[in-house]
């Protein structure tokens, strides 16, 4: 739980540090590993949940914010962001470089400053539910806040 804690103490830093002292993590005892878990824990719909993905494009890591109703376009993550070879980075390249696991990857909290890709379906809601760095540790944030806090772009990135 310790290795948990830390994750949490990582993301809880990035809100403060980008003036979301206001946006409350919440634990629940149930998992949010996946979509469908993390929408009945959370109480919403799959689509208002964030899903935090990194993807690798030309080997930079980009974050990539999907609703959870979602899939992402691979080709169109690599034109928003420039770049030819595009690959979803691996559960062990996450967890090393970032120190998130799986299932808690949080839109924020990282050592590096990433590009960031937010699906455009995200702004058809008024609050999205976000891992938090574990997958028992959420929030809910705003998505113009959230591109905001991410200094990411609205993108087409949903595959049709």
């Amino acid at each position: 739980m310790q290795e948990g804690q830390e994750a949490i103490q990582k993301v809880r830093a990035a809100l403060d540090a980008n003036g979301c002292e206001d946006i409350k993590i919440k634990i629940t005892e149930d998992t949010i590993f996946t979509v469908e878990d993390a929408s009945r824990a959370v109480g919403a719909p799959a689509e208002e949940i964030l899903k935090s993905l990194v993807f690798l494009v030309d080997e930079r890591p980009v974050l990539v914010l999907m609703s959870g109703a979602n899939r992402v376009d691979i080709r169109a993550v690599g034109r928003e962001a420039k770049g030819k070879k595009v690959r979803m980075a691996t559960p062990e390249y996450v967890s090393d470089n970032f120190g998130f696991q799986v299932g808690g990857v949080p839109p924020t909290g990282y050592s590096v400053r990433m590009p960031a890709l937010l699906d455009e379906d995200l702004f058809r809601y008024p609050v999205v539910w976000s891992s938090a760095g574990t997958d028992h540790a959420f929030f809910p944030i705003e998505p113009g806040r959230l591109m905001k806090l991410t200094g990411g772009i609205k993108a087409p990135i949903r595959k049709p």
